[in-house]
């Protein structure tokens, strides 16, 4: 890591003149936090983020004033109590990694956890010795001095946007961290820029929104990834900056398929930061969408570097209505309606979509769309039942453990009279779990799937997208298994498989069934 302009001053008598530079409103205090455990025991309840809506932070004399301690506290408990959402693992909570060689040529020697995901995107990462541990959903790090139980999530920045004052800008996700903070010595923050370019004119410090207000917290030190800070005491916190040049983001293509039943196609194409809170903030705006739609799944790391105020063209081949074509990107993190462009196609058809730099012409994202993309999911006659039946088990289940909700769940599916388990596979989910099968698809497909080698080497000789491979391999598995390609029969066959990804993906299949 390399000591930036964010390093906290070692000196108790700044000028007043730095400090008025420091704190842009009256709402930004940059003084330094002590570490308090009652300061940092009632705003370790300070927020919740809801699928539905996103409690607004109240506001009293200009400064933010947090919820009582019992209504924090009564929502934990309902956080806890929510059943696990089925897509979440596979959707946009997933780490995007930057293609950059600047930013991917630091050596990495934190160990990789996997956290438990519990309802409302939350997690929860449980450690039991001191040590330096990274995320692997979100891509925080967190350094603890001894055991210690850490629950956290990601926040939507707009609505805190009127915190954030120029000269500073969004430079990462926001998260909101609980636990005790006496065993949580620094937590680094991941950021979406890349330093490559203007480093040594960047400044980096944290927003900290607490019950007195928000402050603009001194960073230790950063990287080209991550913003290191010391916990002062725990509430929103996310990384900020302040630069002198141009600000190069790591972008992001995120794709959407309006689902209906018209031939045509419909697509939205949303132009991101690589940043989780803004990737989140698009997938719940699609969500209360009064149109249904699919994400479609494409490699979405941009290739090339993003900046504020350059035009971007958006090009399908073959032609499409495309709607705006050329877009000027703007770090959209603090607004509240996202941009977006729409592709709509009268015949549904294979076609490749671009994003082109106009100034450059450089190709910076592009991605082939098949038709095994875009597989309608409501073709299942289930779908909907499965929904009534999963408001109705949450309720009943609402006070157990999330362990003890799963093992209930694997016991109403695995019925001795077979009804739960006879409804057959659909491409889509066959397609979501292909997505996550790793390298060791062919040893998969022959010791668990009992599939012969001649099959193997059939779909291997048409050369096409190793995602494709693995889908036509479950497809095959499907055809040999016929009445048996069940989610309960490829549960079993799949279930020694060590990943968690996929087990996610076969947990959802169950229970959707």
């Amino acid at each position: 890591m390399s000591r930036g302009a964010g390093v906290a001053e070692s000196s108790d008598d700044r000028s007043a003149s730095s400090e008025e530079k420091d704190c842009p409103s009256r709402n930004l205090d940059t003084s330094k936090d002590s570490k308090s455990g009652d300061d940092s025991s009632s705003e370790s309840s300070l927020e919740s983020e809801s699928d539905n809506e996103e409690p607004k932070p109240e506001k009293t004399n200009g400064e933010l004033r947090e919820s009582s301690t019992e209504e924090a506290s009564n929502q934990v408990e309902e956080w806890e109590g929510k059943e696990l959402p089925t897509d979440h693992f596979n959707s946009e909570f997933n780490e995007i990694q930057s293609h950059c060689e600047h930013c991917n040529a630091e050596n990495k020697h934190n160990e990789l956890v996997t956290p438990r995901l519990l309802s409302r995107g939350q997690f929860l990462l449980k450690v039991d010795t001191e040590g330096t541990y990274q995320c692997t959903e979100t891509g925080l790090i967190f350094e603890v001095n001894r055991k210690v139980d850490i629950k956290y999530c990601v926040l939507s920045w707009s609505k805190y946007a009127d915190l954030v004052v120029k000269p500073w800008v969004v430079g990462g996700p926001l998260f909101d961290v609980k636990c005790d903070p006496t065993c949580l010595t620094s937590i680094h923050f991941p950021h979406s820029l890349c330093l490559g370019h203007c480093d040594a004119n960047m400044m980096f410090k944290v927003l900290h929104v607490k019950s007195t207000g928000a402050l603009l917290e001194y960073t230790v030190d950063h990287s080209a990834t991550h913003v290191k800070w010391h916990v002062s005491s725990l509430s929103p916190v996310g990384p900020v900056i302040q630069s002198e040049e141009t600000v190069f983001h790591h972008g992001a293509v995120i794709l959407y398929k309006a689902i209906d039943h018209n031939p045509s196609l419909s697509f939205r194409v949303y132009i991101a930061t690589n940043n989780e809170s803004f990737i989140k903030d698009i997938s719940k705006s699609v969500k209360h969408s009064s149109k249904k739609f699919m994400k479609i799944d494409k490699p979405p790391v941009c290739q090339k570097l993003l900046q504020n105020g350059k035009k971007y063209r958006l090009i399908s081949e073959p032609e499409a209505e495309i709607t705006p074509e050329e877009i000027e990107f703007v770090d959209g993190s603090l607004l509240k309606l996202k941009s977006y462009s729409e592709v709509y196609l009268e015949q549904p058809a294979e076609f490749k979509l671009l994003l082109v730099e106009m100034d450059s012409e450089e190709i910076v994202w592009k991605a082939k769309l098949r038709e095994c993309d875009w597989v309608q999911h409501d073709q299942n006659p289930n779908v909907s039942k499965s929904g009534t039946s999963g408001n109705r088990r949450r309720k009943m289940s609402s006070s157990l453990p999330d362990e003890v909700v799963y093992d209930k769940r694997m016991k109403q599916i695995d019925t001795s009279d077979g009804v739960k388990t006879k409804t057959l596979l659909t491409d889509t989910q066959l397609i979501n779990l292909a997505e996550k099968l790793g390298k060791e698809w062919v040893k998969i497909a022959i010791a668990n799937l009992k599939l012969k080698i001649s099959d193997i080497d059939a779909i291997l000789e048409k050369k096409e997208d190793v995602t494709i491979n693995k889908f036509r391999m479950l497809k095959k598995w499907q055809e040999k298994e016929q009445s048996n390609a069940t989610a309960q029969n490829l549960w079993n066959c799949l279930k020694n498989v060590n990943s968690v990804e996929v087990q996610d993906v076969l947990k959802g299949f169950l229970q959707e069934t």
